[in-house]
């Protein structure tokens, strides 16, 4: 369910710190609610999947398309990205998120994590559209038990940044992020 803004900048996030510069493209919330011990597992979930294998057939192909132009356009290449463009965030943590676990290793998108905490994890990607993280908090409820969002933070390289983000808006509203959190719910890596 895609929540307003405000779930996410209203919370004492650490993200905060490193992001002034960001604007909140997305915030969501991930289905199902765990004990703390499962964020980690949540987060690695995440990190492990991979949507050339979703079982949505509209997500394969918009993400076979999307690294295709991206090829085309040469907005991926290895100086289009994190510490060629645009140095990464990792440079502006705070000692104690430097110290902390960056997280895991993406086997499939390419995210690089920033850091994991008990409550927080954020991962970030850049290339010749934009500078992007993906955070996903742990909101503990009156249970003991916690829920989780996500919120997408970009910053766009210029008009053409601007107007990509424009033009995937609906995409990923509509066709991305809902079998994706479906697929979540359910447990699977894809």
């Amino acid at each position: 369910m895609r929540l307003p803004n405000t779930a996410h900048t209203s919370r004492p996030w650490r993200i905060h710190e490193i992001t002034r510069d960001f604007q909140v493209e997305d915030v969501w919330a991930l289905p199902g609610v765990g004990v703390a011990d499962n964020f980690p597992q949540l987060v690695q979930s995440i990190a492990s999947s991979d949507p050339s294998r979703s079982a949505s057939v509209a997500v394969r192909t918009l993400f076979a398309i999307r690294w295709e132009v991206g090829k085309l356009l040469d907005w991926d290449t290895p100086d289009a990205g994190l510490s060629s463009r645009v140095p990464t965030l990792r440079d502006r943590l705070p000692a104690d998120l430097r110290e902390a676990s960056s997280g895991p290793i993406f086997t499939a998108l390419p995210f690089k994590s920033l850091y994991l905490i008990e409550n927080e994890w954020a991962a970030e990607i850049a290339n010749r559209t934009m500078h992007g993280v993906m955070h996903i908090g742990r909101i503990p409820d009156e249970t003991g038990c916690f829920r989780a969002q996500m919120a997408v933070l970009v910053k766009p390289n210029g008009l053409l940044g601007t107007a990509y983000m424009a033009a995937i808006r609906p995409f990923r509203h509509l066709i991305v992020y809902p079998p994706m959190l479906r697929a979540m719910g359910r447990g699977d890596q894809s």
